[in-house]
């Protein structure tokens, strides 16, 4: 008996389980996990035929980081998810790390047949003994294709499609995409401490393009994970090209983060937006999640053009721990899914995310109003949020050099705070006090997003599952997530007052469904 048919019928009993499964402690409820074992990137996600696929890596033999496989789940809704087999396992050309999926409308691959279009996944081929022997070219870029609506997957004969001539240690994670005005593929690389592009008529057969990204970005760690794409600019008949980069160790709170630029793509060449240059100090991008826990987020793939949306996920934790959370059948979540849209303020361009409106979809009756008041010392807002799944929207104003927190607690005493600290002019999340913090000395420690912009009124949009809060703050200019581990649901909602006063305007905590 084969070792996949196992793995395949193991996960046809864990999707058989489901409600047993996702009802453990610290399993987030309206978050993506794998049914167990240890999960990481988001990878290769597209829309085809009404569906949704998200696949991710995966290593289903522990809850520890190990041989990468690819995941794979679909949804009709982005809510709701479906666990599928094994999409891609390892090989004699290595581990399958992280990489796109792609809808060949065309057949420009030749993979397709007359009554099915191919769906192209692109990956990186690790291969650990190369690597451990230090021949530099244990990297290299791979295809596998399907014709059954991504249920199962071929691979190429012909891997790989680009070998790593440059024997760079780090060359991985390629982003693909169809430039209509060349009738052409693009890649972007992530190829050391710079972001290679190529282009491809078939998808089989790639040219090096060029370049870009040496004097630009954190480059304290390793890059991964890039993506570009165009946007509209919200207000404006004008459209610019956003380079996401994911970093690690380098965030901006320590561990993982991820960074984005704002420039023009002409097919060839990203060159990155005067002004957005003349902003970022040292040439370092903007910092898409000043939270510690969203990294390797990468957008889909083939949103029809009548939705149009730029949709974007992450994974819900940082390398400094990741594989140490208190969690025992599996191990990592996915944010919530968020829709990205580029704005511009005084000639500054500025990358907002919100929440999807699918979100409403798990929405409740159940909604606790906050009303309207003056505060100038604690008090509790919010009680009898009993299964800790919430929604918590809410709007203020602080008198100049006021300092609070909205205090998410339960009757142990844990909480995460979520504040603004006038001294610094810093949003904080504060989760010293959550529960289960000594998987790593820096667990506990807070974590700052420092605020570059006017803001009179403070508005937040707060997402609260069993295991991760993830903040959107004054309509999408800021993001942080953050993941925690109590040992019961933070029920209640308290405001917390330094020296000075809070004005709530209106808000609202709404209870969510768990999804499973």
């Amino acid at each position: 008996m084969s070792d996949n048919f196992l793995r395949v019928n193991v996960c046809e009993l864990y999707c058989a389980f489901n409600l047993y499964m996702y009802t453990e402690k610290h399993r987030n409820q309206y978050h993506f996990s794998p049914p167990s074992d240890w999960m990481n990137d988001p990878n290769g996600m597209v829309y085809y035929d009404g569906e949704y696929h998200l696949f991710y890596q995966y290593y289903p033999d522990g809850t520890k980081w190990g041989p990468m496989h690819w995941g794979h789940a679909v949804s009709k809704d982005l809510m709701h998810w479906e666990h599928l087999p094994l999409a891609l396992e390892p090989d004699a050309l290595g581990y399958i790390f992280s990489g796109s999926v792609v809808v060949d409308w065309k057949n420009s691959s030749g993979f397709g047949t007359e009554e099915q279009v191919p769906m192209i996944a692109i990956f990186t081929h690790h291969h650990p003994k190369r690597k451990e022997v230090g021949m530099g070219d244990h990297e290299v870029q791979s295809l596998a294709y399907s014709i059954d609506r991504g249920r199962t997957w071929t691979k190429y004969a012909d891997n790989p499609v680009i070998t790593n001539t440059n024997k760079l240690f780090d060359f991985r994670d390629p982003k693909v995409f169809w430039y209509e005005k060349m009738e052409r593929w693009i890649m972007v690389l992530a190829a050391k401490d710079r972001i290679h592009i190529y282009c491809s008529v078939d998808l089989k057969n790639w040219l090096f393009e060029s370049e870009w990204g040496m004097q630009y970005g954190e480059r304290k760690g390793v890059w991964e994970c890039p993506d570009l794409f165009p946007l509209p600019v919200v207000g404006y008949d004008e459209e610019k090209w956003v380079m996401l980069l994911s970093i690690n160790p380098g965030g901006p709170n320590g561990g993982s983060g991820t960074q984005y630029f704002v420039g023009d793509f002409d097919g060839n060449k990203f060159t990155l937006d005067s002004s957005f240059a003349s902003r970022i100090e040292n040439g370092k991008g903007e910092w898409l999640d000043f939270g510690p826990d969203s990294y390797a987020g990468v957008t889909w793939s083939d949103i029809p053009k009548q939705d149009g949306r730029r949709l974007f996920l992450a994974w819900m934790s940082n390398w400094l721990y990741g594989e140490k959370v208190p969690t025992d059948i599996w191990r990592s979540a996915m944010t919530q899914v968020k829709e990205l849209s580029l704005h511009k303020l005084e000639d500054q361009y500025q990358l907002r995310a919100s929440f999807v409106k699918e979100l409403g979809q798990i929405e409740s009756d159940l909604v606790a109003d906050i009303a309207p008041r003056v505060a100038t010392e604690n008090q509790v807002l919010v009680e009898g949020l009993t299964s800790g799944l919430y929604r918590l929207q809410i709007e203020m104003d602080c008198e100049p050099g006021t300092t609070f927190g909205l205090k998410l607690h339960n009757e142990q005493d844990e909480m995460m705070v979520i504040g603004f600290d006038a001294n610094t002019n810093n949003y904080f999340i504060d989760r010293s006090k959550s529960g289960l913090i000594d998987c790593h000395e820096d667990f506990a420690k807070m974590t700052f997003a420092p605020i570059s912009y006017e803001h009179n009124t403070i508005k937040w949009d707060i997402l609260v599952d069993s295991a991760s809060i993830e903040v959107i703050a004054d309509d999408g200019q800021l993001q942080m997530s953050s993941i925690y581990f109590a040992n019961a649901p933070l029920s209640s909602i308290s405001l917390v007052v330094g020296e000075g006063k809070v004005e709530i305007v209106e808000g609202k905590a709404t209870v969510l469904q768990s999804v499973w």
